[in-house]
């Protein structure tokens, strides 16, 4: 099973439903069902951001899954329309939002799996 770390709060964003889009600076190939894995780093600058949420994170876990199901090269339009959609979230971050993974069917586990992350895309095997 492949599995994405991503960095806190954005791995939660996800699992809860506000987030749909995944920005890398490097593209996929790759279709279908992934692991979400919420990376033990959260970034403490960004919490303030998303307290309207009252987020809780399960920081080294697996926490959900996802299918992901197309890779986009962010544009200018592309990146106005999120903003559109959702400031908050898809406002001003600390990344390279080259590519955007889009994420659906997005289901949160009730028992998060710890389990150490890796980068890139990893595999997982329960």
């Amino acid at each position: 099973m492949k599995v994405l770390t991503i960095k806190e709060p954005w791995a939660t964003l996800i699992i809860e439903g506000y987030k749909e889009y995944e920005f890398r600076s490097w593209k996929t190939k790759y279709r279908g069902k992934i692991l979400i894995h919420a990376g033990m780093t959260i970034e403490k600058d960004m919490l303030n951001r998303f307290s309207c949420y009252n987020l809780e994170y399960t920081p080294g876990s697996i926490i959900g899954e996802a299918i992901l199901t197309d890779c986009i090269l962010v544009n200018e339009d592309f990146n106005k329309k999120l903003i559109d959609r959702n400031e908050v979230v898809y406002g001003k971050s600390n990344h390279n939002e080259t590519y955007a993974w889009k994420l659906e069917q997005i289901k949160k586990y009730d028992k998060p799996i710890p389990i150490k992350g890796k980068l890139g895309l990893w595999n997982y095997e329960p």
